[in-house]
This record gives C-alpha cells, structure tokens and sequence, in this order.
C-alpha cells in the first residue's frame, strides 16, 4: 500500500479494550475500531479515554484503524 492511499482523520477515545484497541469517535461522528501504531507501542504513550487522536484509515475498510498520534 502506498502512503498516497492513506487516510489521515483526528477523533477521540471513546472506549477502551482488549488487546490495545480502542473504540474512536471521529470528527464526522463516526465510530472505528483502532489500533496503537509500532511507534506508540516502542515509546510506551499510554492511552485513556477522552485522548485526542490522530488516526490512519485505509480506504479499504473505514471501520478500523491506526492511532499513529496522541494530541
């Protein structure tokens, strides 16, 4: 996949769960599911409920996602 494919959006955590996922609240009112990027994981951010998120889609599947960012 190419970096022009990518889909740059900001929302927030809305709800925590397993496995390092998060349910986010984007900007249009959506609702993804979300994953922390390698990045976020080697640096230890951690995440909580109501963090605002930058996150990278796909336009492939819009229900899911990387958080790649945390404002």
């Amino acid at each position: 996949m190419a970096n022009k494919d990518i889909i740059e959006v900001k929302g927030v955590i809305e709800e925590l769960l397993p496995a390092t996922t998060f349910k986010v609240k984007l900007e249009s009112g959506q609702l993804i599911i979300a994953h922390l990027s390698g990045k976020i994981r080697m640096n230890k951010i951690r995440m909580s409920i109501g963090d605002s998120v930058k996150i990278e889609m796909t336009p492939y599947d819009l229900t899911k996602g990387r958080i790649t960012y945390r404002f």
